[in-house]
């Protein structure tokens, strides 16, 4: 099975950005699999001729059904500073996903409280304050209606695990292919229809604001150009 190719988008002495395929995971997969981490140090390895280990730092994730933009750190001082941007919410993440319906109202923000179920390995939604609970955030905007379904933009105001999913799906617009939230529809295999297009951060030595972009694959068949 030949390995899952990694598309480099931006690169320096303290980043590393690519484009993420969905059905490969950031990070944490068994010995002799493949993930963005794996592929990313071959990538540098064999770029710059590195015999040894090469470090590279996750600062922050996406699930491995999704695809899109994801910022790797390539010295601990860089991932130390990234990685209190995405804490503190100053990294601006933008997110593509197709649902199969439109949501009511077509924008709007939306804020519930997540809690990690175990045993079922998903998030569900509790009543505010609930023990152990996270507050989760998101703004989102209707783009317009698809060949495969209605494209939503979404602002992720907090960071938490699976939020836009679940905070989708709570307002009965679960994303296309996402059987654990709600959807009933099939997408790509191995995929959910959940891309991230856009971040914009500080980058972690020069303080420049950084943008970086990437649209959705081929298989949204996407009918419009939107910005």
């Amino acid at each position: 099975m030949p390995k899952p190719s990694l598309e480099v988008l931006y690169e320096d002495n303290h980043l590393l950005v690519v484009n993420k395929p969905p059905g490969l995971a950031t990070q944490g997969v068994v010995e002799g699999v493949s993930s963005v981490i794996t592929l990313a140090k071959e990538y540098l390895k064999h770029k710059y001729n590195k015999p040894g280990n090469v470090y590279l730092g996750v600062v922050s994730r996406l699930d491995s059904t999704v695809g899109g933009l994801l910022v790797l750190a390539r010295t601990s001082k860089a991932a130390d500073r990234l990685t209190k941007q995405f804490q503190t919410g100053s990294v601006e993440k933008v997110y593509w996903a197709l649902v199969a319906q439109l949501p009511h109202p077509p924008a709007g923000e939306l804020s519930h409280w997540l809690l990690k179920n175990d045993r079922q390995r998903r998030m569900e939604v509790v009543p505010p304050r609930t023990r152990s609970a996270q507050h989760a955030r998101l703004s989102y905007r209707t783009l317009g209606k698809e060949k495969l379904g209605t494209l939503l933009e979404i602002h992720l105001l907090t960071g938490r695990k699976h939020q836009i999913r679940l905070q989708l799906s709570a307002i009965d617009c679960p994303i296309l292919g996402d059987h654990k939230y709600g959807s009933r529809q099939p997408f790509a295999e191995n995929s959910i229809a959940l891309h991230c297009v856009r971040l914009a951060l500080d980058h972690p030595t020069t303080q420049e604001r950084k943008e970086f972009s990437c649209p959705p694959p081929p298989n949204w068949k996407l009918l419009k150009t939107h910005r």
